[in-house]
């Protein structure tokens, strides 16, 4: 719609890696705690390359995921440095390339390259084509007044308010008694 596939999927694994964080999740708790954890989320995400499935690089993509939430709700000019950063850290090198099914997509590390190092990298793309694209405001915070929830509103008129439907369903709820209080 916005963006292209591979960006809108980057996004989209972003979304589901910032999302893991205790305020935001379903059960309450932090649920990238273990590598079995982060094992399972990769592997429906289908992340390719080099992957140590280790404590070490377990906690290499935990402090990605603070880097990435601060990033997220950072506006268009205060992203720039940090994107800028990312990549540079990297010394990343963009690259068109064919795999696992997929079509043309870009990548900019080695396939060996840490875990952690390539979600950084994969995500400063994503972003730079929301910063080129002026879109921003796509990449938001939950409007549910007790969840820690981001989003990624790819929907057309870009209204989408809540990080999950549990979440909508809830704001509903209380609006609705709310409503009926003062009636």
């Amino acid at each position: 719609m916005h963006f292209t596939p591979d960006t809108e999927d980057a996004l989209g694994f972003t979304v589901d890696l910032l999302n893991t964080v205790a305020g935001a999740t379903r059960s309450g708790l932090d649920e990238l705690s273990t590598t079995e954890q982060l094992g399972v989320m990769l592997a429906s995400w289908q992340y390719s390359g080099r992957i140590d499935h280790d404590g070490a690089e377990l906690a290499e993509v935990r402090l990605t995921r603070e880097r990435l939430r601060r990033i997220w709700l950072l506006d268009r000019d205060d992203a720039v440095p940090e994107v800028n950063a990312m990549l540079s850290d990297a010394g990343a090198l963009p690259h068109l390339v064919r795999h696992d099914n997929l079509d043309w997509h870009l990548h900019a590390t080695d396939p060996e390259a840490p875990l952690a190092e390539r979600i950084r990298v994969e995500v400063a793309l994503a972003i730079v084509d929301v910063i080129r694209s002026d879109e921003n405001s796509r990449l938001r915070a939950c409007d549910a007044f007790d969840c820690d929830g981001l989003l990624l509103d790819l929907s057309r008129n870009g209204s989408k308010r809540f990080c999950s439907v549990r979440c909508g369903n809830r704001m509903n709820m209380v609006a609705f008694r709310e409503r009926a209080a003062r009636a």
